[in-house]
């Protein structure tokens, strides 16, 4: 005969919970029941290590003896009995039912009258989601469908914004990482799925915003070169104004927001302000942009190191050699002044470049040449931002220089334009 389960969530806090039993089972019980600031009382001659920590830190109370009846559950809200004993078992959840208090009979369910669900949090900004599933007795079943359950409102495909006011707003400086929505990461995802407005730039996956609700307040700040409609101070301006208003924030940003991406001033001026702010990595086109075309940034035998710069600004004295990898981004429009400066400053006129465009994109495209000519190639080609330039013996292992079709994928095979023989030492 099946058994009919209400699952309620139980604010134990300040309340007295009885623990009987010191192994393993009772410490990742009494654990959780401590973070939910219940105050626990352990009943047992020995215990393990995690509860001994406990027990030394404060945490939980402990009564160093064999269980001795019903008087060691007096004032309990809640009974957990995990001996390992099952005659010890059946006797504290009899003494728990005659005290109607109830309890949890680890490893044998049925002979309680409480059941612990499988468990699972989303960490949303506006308080912590919990997913609680209980599959009549089959926990392995209980498991799956939890982890299913947390699969999915973590994919950033459900609405996870509150249908109440917000208590107070705050931003997420989100990294949207190289080009392609994929290679977001999950925490991105999740906070996208909680944003009431996304504060946007020109280099984020249109299928990142394509898919958020339609009630989402999309703001485009984006630049390109040598055009900033919208000035820095007013970006942190807009931040901290919609935080202010009791808006959740998210501050979407190509690549990776600290990396040449004035993530970090955002954050100052969110802090400063006394708005809750929170960064989230994205994967660095500095890194992931070679890599689609090939091209590792540092390779064992080629290049020990490597340097991520931005093109707006003159280059400073950097390593000479090639087996050091110079990642130039926001680079097309003074292409030709850095392989000047570059080559003014040692590096060899043969030194391999790579131009590679829209990364990580259905429209990927890659120009390869030297620090001699590969301004003219990409004035040839029509070269146009965004785009990563990667200088180094690094190049040489494109496939665009050796001639080989890109890894299979789902995007468009790259224009090459190979390195011409010899050009290469």
């Amino acid at each position: 005969m099946s058994v009919r389960v209400s699952l309620l969530g139980l604010d134990l806090g300040g309340r007295r919970v009885v623990a009987v039993g010191g192994g393993p089972v009772s410490a990742r019980r009494v654990l959780d029941l401590v973070a939910e600031g219940a105050l626990v009382t352990v009943v047992s001659p020995d215990l393990c290590e995690e509860l001994a920590e406990a027990v030394e830190e404060g945490r939980v109370d402990w009564l160093a003896r064999p269980y001795a009846g019903p008087a060691d559950l007096d004032e309990a809200w809640l009974v957990h009995t995990a001996t390992g004993r099952p005659d010890v078992d059946d006797r504290v959840a009899a003494d728990a039912e005659a005290s109607r208090t109830f309890c949890v009979r680890a490893g044998a369910p049925a002979h309680g009258t409480a059941r612990v669900p499988a468990r699972g949090t989303v960490a949303t900004n506006d308080g912590t989601l919990q997913v609680a599933v209980y599959a009549g007795g089959d926990p392995r079943r209980s498991v799956a469908a939890r982890n299913a359950a947390l699969d999915h409102l973590g994919s950033g495909t459900v609405d996870l914004r509150p249908r109440r006011p917000r208590r107070r707003g705050w931003v997420a400086l989100v990294g949207a990482g190289p080009g392609d929505e994929q290679l977001v990461t999950r925490r991105a995802a999740t906070l996208l799925a909680q944003a009431d407005v996304v504060v946007t730039d020109r280099l984020v996956p249109p299928a990142l915003l394509e898919a958020l609700p339609a009630d989402v307040r999309v703001v485009d700040v984006g630049k390109t070169s040598g055009s900033h409609p919208v000035p820095q101070q007013e970006i942190n301006r807009i931040l901290v104004e919609e935080a202010g208003r009791g808006r959740a924030v998210v501050r979407l940003k190509g690549g990776d927001p600290y990396v040449l991406g004035r993530g970090g001033e955002e954050r100052l001026a969110c802090e400063a302000a006394g708005v809750p702010v929170e960064v989230v990595p994205g994967i660095s086109s500095a890194v992931a942009v070679p890599a689609a075309a090939g091209i590792p940034v540092t390779h064992r035998g080629l290049a020990r190191g490597y340097t991520v710069v931005t093109g707006h600004e003159d280059l400073p004295a950097l390593p000479t050699g090639g087996d050091h990898t110079v990642v130039v981004l926001m680079g097309v429009a003074t292409l030709r002044r850095t392989a000047s400066l570059l080559v003014e400053h040692g590096r060899a006129p043969s030194t391999p470049v790579a131009v590679v465009e829209s990364g990580c994109t259905p429209q990927q495209r890659v120009t390869v040449g030297t620090l001699a000519d590969i301004a003219d190639r990409a004035e040839e080609v029509g070269v146009a931002s965004p785009a990563v330039v990667v200088v180094g013996d690094v190049v040489t292992l494109a496939h665009a220089a050796a001639g080989r079709a890109p890894l299979a994928t789902d995007r468009t095979p790259p224009v090459a334009h190979a390195i011409p023989a010899g050009a290469v030492a």
